[in-house]
């Protein structure tokens, strides 16, 4: 292989491999995928609908809940509306703790090195690097790893909007003061 052909493979894999490690954009929810996330939207009266957006590990709370405003926003310009209100709000955390050991359970159980040694005021003794470890004790590696989904019930109005309390939103205004916080896929 030559030299041009193997930086060529190797930017292509690294490309790969940091395309993976990004935030969920704004784009549509794909149900056939278990990793991907994004948008989802389901018609319940008329004027009324409720909009999901579903972040992966690597989105923040704050742009979940984002781009779930923009959604709304969008989805009520679409369907020929002025306004939104949120009749419901919710965003849940999917928390998921993981435990990496260094000598995990494999096909032969749990293995890991242990050594015997000799010490002359104790006789023979036995270390292995989960017990007393003085050099491998900080190899567990324990993380959390949270998902974020927020959710909103809507209901669209035209001309005036309602005085609600603060939940009613103007879509254009919405749409026109966070359009450059939306990330959207290449």
């Amino acid at each position: 292989m030559s030299i041009p052909r193997r930086i060529s493979v190797a930017l292509t894999a690294l490309l790969l491999v940091a395309g993976c490690a990004t935030a969920t954009p704004y784009q549509p929810l794909d149900p056939q995928s278990r990793f991907s996330g994004g948008y989802s939207d389901q018609r319940i009266e008329p004027d009324r609908f409720r909009v999901t957006f579903r972040g992966n590990s690597l989105t923040s709370r704050e742009t979940v809940e984002t781009y779930l405003l923009y959604r709304a926003a969008e989805l009520t310009l679409a369907q020929g509306y002025d306004w939104f209100s949120m009749a419901d709000r919710n965003t849940e955390r999917h928390s998921r703790t993981y435990v990496d050991r260094p000598f995990g359970p494999g096909p032969w159980g749990w293995w890991g090195p242990r050594w015997s040694y000799f010490g002359p005021r104790y006789g023979w003794r036995s270390w292995d690097p989960f017990w007393g470890d003085p050099f491998w004790g900080d190899t567990v590696d324990v993380r959390t790893v949270n998902r974020y989904e927020a959710s909103a019930e809507i209901v669209l109005g035209r001309g005036p909007r309602r005085n609600d309390g603060g939940r009613s939103f103007d879509a254009r205004a919405v749409v026109e003061n966070l359009r450059g916080r939306i990330v959207t896929p290449n």
